[in-house]
């Protein structure tokens, strides 16, 4: 009797591994999402590198926010790495406290989302969100957003409907991140004045010579922090992957040296990771704690053998 329940107990166990098994083939395929900017663009690099590595596929779509939470909702985005808060406060009360899309973990602290001046502005006396209309000829009434449809500016277009800061009769000018800091770039050689939506980690803040205005704090909070988003269920239908979007986090300086790395050297966003992780091994102990590969094997080892 004993010697059977044995052989059953085995039995069990070997089914549970092969059925185990057969939920990391399922899941072999990480869908995700990138909004077009270059702060995700780095993350979703990191952890396409280590699912590679754990023999996984990354499969990145470039989608806008609104865009990107309705497919979270839908299941047809599994992963985001970029829920800023408390930019995004709003798509987090429409589909994250309703329960249509599960609030992971925290990946990135410390961070500012708000209108920025470059120096010489600020030098001009435009510290403040108020301090803007003072100036409005000079700025041409123009505010420069990113993408349309992003948190961020539907908080500047709520701004200037509400007429808030006296910003009623300005215009939001919206496009890529590429664009926006593109006009930003032509304004400050001819010394125009010029305000922007910045944030950090990025590239800009190292490049430009800049200030971030006070004042917008009800639109945009003070610091914030950077969330991993997943669609319903993810992480218990795929739990090998949800582990490792539970242990990643990063830092602003990580962020900005592959950033910078991207846009000095002009090469990938992929091989400046890697040789951010060949030069930062250590990191990979903490990422890949408790994480295997796709059949179940040491990922920690996989991955180094990436380097």
């Amino acid at each position: 009797m004993q010697k059977l329940s044995t052989v059953v107990a085995v039995a069990l166990m070997a089914l549970s591994s092969a059925s185990a098994y057969a939920a990391d083939q399922s899941c072999e395929t990480v869908k995700m999402a990138d909004p077009g900017w270059s702060d995700i663009a780095a993350t979703n690099a990191i952890t396409g590198f280590l699912l590679d590595g754990m023999g996984y596929k990354a499969k990145v779509d470039t989608l806008a926010v609104p865009i990107t939470f309705g497919g979270l909702k839908d299941g047809q985005v599994d992963v985001f790495l970029g829920n800023w808060m408390p930019a995004q406060q709003g798509f987090y009360d429409k589909f994250v406290a309703t329960g249509d899309v599960t609030q992971l973990a925290k990946n990135l602290d410390g961070t500012e989302f708000t209108l920025a001046v470059p120096d010489y502005v600020w030098d001009a006396g435009v510290h403040n969100f108020a301090d803007l209309n003072k100036f409005a000829d000079k700025f041409d009434k123009k505010i420069y957003g990113i993408g349309s449809g992003a948190p961020a500016n539907i908080s500047l277009q709520d701004i200037i409907k509400k007429n808030d800061f006296d910003l009623g009769q300005w215009k939001l000018i919206e496009s890529s991140e590429q664009a926006m800091l593109a006009e930003v770039s032509r304004a400050v050689k001819k010394q125009k004045f010029v305000t922007f939506l910045g944030w950090t980690p990025h590239p800009m803040n190292v490049q430009l010579k800049m200030h971030y205005l006070k004042g917008g704090e009800k639109y945009f909070g003070d610091t914030g922090a950077v969330y991993t988003l997943t669609r319903k269920g993810y992480a218990q239908a795929c739990p090998n992957v949800g582990k490792l979007l539970t242990n990643l986090t990063f830092t602003q300086e990580m962020e900005n040296s592959i950033m910078a790395e991207v846009v000095n050297k002009k090469v990938s966003n992929a091989d400046a990771v890697k040789a951010w992780i060949k030069a930062n091994p250590a990191v990979l102990d903490k990422w890949l704690e408790g994480v295997k590969t796709v059949d179940g094997q040491d990922a920690l080892g996989a991955v180094k053998a990436k380097l």
